[in-house]
């Protein structure tokens, strides 16, 4: 497996085939890990980075794996393949441009990946479609228990695992579920979701996570706490807001197809059509558009396209993937000549 055989695929996880995945786009469990007899990396030297990404690189290829995993070095990989790979949620910003010696072992289906000397030593993540939180959680459960047969982990009776960022101590397990809430956006609803998910300390971040904005009516809600309670405590909390959440954008998008159902037409057909014909369009205004297509298609205003392709081009409209497909460079400008022809393109085979 290589980098130009992930973009020839679509992830398991925007196959739109999960649970509730007309509204639950994904389900992401992270684990942040250290290794005991390394320092942490706000203290650590460049020869330390390199030797303890070497001894991870090392034990991961022996580790029991349920699934094999490819290792790719960051430093080696340009800056296009490293925002490829955050484009398709497999590394983060930080560790994508980070310095000193840093990796990611990514299963094939990439459901899975590994990033190596990021903010920790090491982040374990899966992803999976739709709302799918403790199926995820036991594949991570599997991976982690393999790896820690290998590593040994900086671990305290009285804090748990061990890690860098202070809210990350304890369990290290951060899970989030990624919306497509259009219907409450429109709505102008929203913000009811905000202050319901903050009074049970749940975060609500955009589209790449933290520190990023919503874009295509698209929020993660994740927990803000690990310290202090189990994961078992940590994904039943998620688990009892997020179908509260997914029932709230359906009944209102029930709610503007009885009374505006002309309304709601129009904009995803207008949005269609803008797809369809437009010769230069940019990264915010293609998500824009095709989040309210999304919509359309999802009740059925659309039926000649499928979700799947929508959710294919929120993620091959992007930078990196449109550089990749065209195996160069490009400025922001060719960038949106080339979208809208790629957008174009999909939506003319897809019918």
């Amino acid at each position: 497996m290589d980098l130009d055989q992930l973009q020839n695929q679509v992830g398991e996880w925007l196959s739109g085939a999960g649970p509730d995945s007309d509204i639950v786009i994904s389900s992401r469990i992270r684990l942040a890990r250290n290794v005991a007899g390394f320092r942490f990396h706000s203290r650590a030297t460049p020869r330390e980075k390199m030797d303890l990404e070497r001894h991870i690189n090392k034990k991961l290829e022996q580790a029991e794996t349920t699934k094999p995993l490819k290792y790719f070095e960051l430093q080696d990989l340009s800056s296009i393949d490293r925002q490829f790979l955050v484009e398709r949620h497999l590394i983060s910003r930080e560790h994508a441009f980070g310095k000193g010696p840093r990796g990611v072992s990514i299963s094939s289906d990439e459901n899975l990946s590994i990033m190596v000397n990021e903010e920790d030593h090491l982040r374990i993540q899966g992803l999976r479609s739709g709302f799918q939180l403790r199926d995820n959680w036991e594949e991570v459960n599997q991976l982690d228990s393999a790896i820690e047969q290998q590593l040994d982990y900086s671990y305290s009776p009285k804090f748990g695992y061990l890690t860098i960022c202070p809210t990350n101590v304890g369990t290290g397990l951060r899970a989030s579920v990624m919306l497509h809430l259009p219907a409450l956006v429109m709505t102008q609803q929203i913000e009811k979701v905000f202050q319901a998910v903050s009074k049970i300390n749940l975060a609500v971040r955009g589209l790449y996570g933290e520190g990023t904005k919503a874009s295509g009516d698209f929020y993660q809600i994740s927990n803000q706490q690990t310290l202090g309670k189990s994961e078992e405590e940590i994904i039943q909390n998620i688990e009892s807001v997020i179908p509260q959440i997914v029932k709230f954008e359906r009944t209102v998008r029930e709610t503007l197809l009885e009374n505006k159902r002309e309304i709601i037409e129009d904009k995803a057909c207008r949005a269609q059509a803008m797809l369809r014909s437009a010769r230069i369009i940019n990264s915010e205004e293609a998500m824009d558009l095709l989040s309210v297509v999304r919509l359309g298609v999802n009740l059925n205003l659309i039926p000649d396209l499928k979700v799947q392709t929508i959710n294919e081009l929120f993620i091959l409209s992007q930078p990196a993937h449109l550089q990749k497909i065209e195996t160069k460079e490009l400025n922001a400008s060719q960038r949106d000549v080339t979208r809208a022809t790629l957008i174009r393109d999909r939506l003319k085979k897809s019918t």
